[in-house]
This record gives structure tokens, C-alpha cells and sequence, in this order.
């Protein structure tokens, strides 16, 4: 397996997109496990290009998106900003990614400026120090023999070198055949600090959010993170700052499945408690035939 000597920085660059119009930017993409562009990236990158046309003292509050096509992993992303409105407390724009003269993906964002308010919260959910728990390169080589090919467990290992990932209980693709609660959490931050701009930590959230939220359906149907299966629609909403390079608690369940369709739910919480992010996902979840 050849590893980059800084993933960090190899995913910052990523996200770090080219503005080639006022409000049109061009991105790349990386490999993945599958032959399409990894949701999580487009709906990042999405973000970024939004962001870029919103005053500094305006942060992400809501994004809403809807994946339309399978991206290709070997062409350049066309992004295109539109600027709905500005208004004095409220900015909100609709981006469209663009390959090959299609769209493949869509998204509106909201962003506020700074305002006092009421609050409150519901409870963190109880989990684990994250220190305690196994990283992915320490974990995923323990279920090799769970997967085909012998490759695999190097390609998920290096796809997540950016990310600290760490399972609370036995990973999704662990229990093949045994039905579970349809409930996972995985802690998660960034290896590596990051700069302190909030703009890049919501990002890199929006990001990690599309790699374990569906893994809660299928667990309830023992099929152990194994199903034909693809990102519909993705929503989230950012309640309080956090940083992304410091502990975050994603706590993810599916409360239905019919259709050949799923919908994940989760909360993020920083590591002291704060809600810090509410995800709501809907993909395809189909069980492979013969």
C-alpha cells in the first residue's frame, strides 16, 4: 500500500478549490473504494465553493443536497454558485456540480451571522473515552478474512488516513448474518490540527459524515455494511462551533427502511457535550442478487 506522507494535507488540497469564474470553481477527486466520487467529498467541496461567496463573519448554519448521478472519480467537478439571497442576518446559496455537461449533485446552504438566543439541548448520548479505542489501522487488519479481496482492508485504511476513526462497538462490516440494534457511533476528528478557519472544520464534518450514517441500516438486517447501495439525499445542521481536529461523537440510527430505501439519523457532540451537529441521510439500500 503506498500511503501519502501527510493525508491531512493531501485532503485539505482537495477541498482547497480553484475559482475560475466569480462564482465558478473546479475540483478534483480522489480514489475511492467504489468507481464513483465519494459523496461526502462533493457535498465538502459543494460547501467550500458556497462558502467562498458568503461574507467571513457568516458561518454554515444548514445545508440540504441531493446526489443526482454517480460521480467519475477521473474528471474535474465544475461548481456553480448561485447567489439566492443576502439578507441582513440570512445568506443562503444553491450550488450545481457539473461533470461531462451533467449535474451530479446539488446543494443549498444557509449561512448567519453571530446571534444571541435561547438554548438548550438534548443529552450526549454515553460512549467510550476514544483514547480507549482501537484506530482503523489497528482494528480493520483483525477482520481481513471478513472481506474478499485481500486488498481491501489497505484501500479502507489509506482512504481514511485523514480521518481518525475509531468504532465504539464491533464495526458494521464485522457482523455479517447477525442482526443488530440499528445503532452505531464512531468517535472522529482529523489527524492533525487544523487551521482556524470555521468554514474548513464544518467541511471536513460534512465530509466524515457520509462515511459510517448508513452502516445503521443495514446493521438491522445483519447484512454487516454489505448492500448495493448509494447516498439519495443528505441534510445537516450546524447548532454550535466545534473544531473538527478535536473529538467529535457521531451517534447514528436508522428508524426506518422500505423501498429499497434507508434513512440514517445522528448527532454529533463535541467530547465536553455540546450538540454540536444534527445529520439526517436517505440511500439506496438494495441486498445483492445471487
Amino acid at each position: 500500500m503506498t500511503e501519502s506522507p501527510d493525508p491531512l494535507l493531501d485532503l485539505l488540497h482537495l477541498l482547497d478549490l480553484e475559482q475560475i469564474e466569480r462564482d465558478i470553481f473546479r475540483g478534483m477527486s480522489r480514489s475511492s473504494l467504489v468507481p464513483r466520487v465519494f459523496g461526502g467529498q462533493v457535498a465538502a467541496q459543494a460547501l467550500v465553493a458556497a462558502g467562498r461567496t458568503v461574507p467571513a463573519d457568516r458561518a454554515a448554519h444548514s445545508l440540504h443536497a441531493y446526489f443526482l448521478r454517480a460521480g467519475d472519480p477521473g474528471a474535474p467537478i465544475v461548481y456553480t454558485v448561485d447567489r439566492i439571497r443576502d439578507g441582513r442576518s440570512f445568506t443562503t446559496r444553491r450550488v450545481v456540480a457539473v461533470q461531462h455537461g451533467q449535474p451530479i449533485f446539488h446543494l443549498s446552504a444557509s449561512f448567519q451571522s453571530h446571534e444571541e438566543g435561547m438554548e438548550h439541548q438534548a443529552p450526549m448520548p454515553a460512549a467510550p473515552d476514544p483514547e480507549t479505542l482501537p484506530t482503523a489501522a489497528e482494528m480493520l487488519p483483525r477482520y481481513a478474512d471478513r472481506f474478499s479481496s485481500p486488498g481491501v482492508v489497505d484501500r479502507l485504511i489509506e482512504a481514511r488516513a485523514a480521518v481518525d476513526l475509531r468504532y465504539v462497538d464491533t464495526p458494521p462490516f464485522a457482523t455479517v448474518g447477525e442482526a443488530r440494534e440499528p445503532r452505531s457511533q464512531v468517535w472522529f476528528r482529523t489527524n492533525g490540527k487544523l487551521a482556524d478557519d470555521p468554514l474548513l472544520h464544518v467541511c471536513l464534518a460534512t465530509y466524515v459524515s457520509d462515511m459510517t450514517l448508513l452502516d445503521s441500516v443495514l446493521l438491522a438486517h445483519g447484512r454487516g455494511g454489505w448492500a448495493v447501495g448509494a447516498s439519495l439525499d443528505h441534510a445537516m445542521w450546524f447548532h454550535r462551533p466545534f473544531r473538527a481536529d478535536e473529538w467529535l461523537l457521531y451517534d447514528q440510527e436508522s428508524p426506518s427502511a422500505s423501498g429499497g430505501r434507508g434513512l440514517g439519523q445522528a448527532r454529533i457532540h463535541t467530547a465536553d457535550g455540546r450538540l454540536a451537529i444534527t445529520v439526517i441521510q436517505e440511500g439506496v439500500v438494495r441486498v445483492p442478487r445471487g
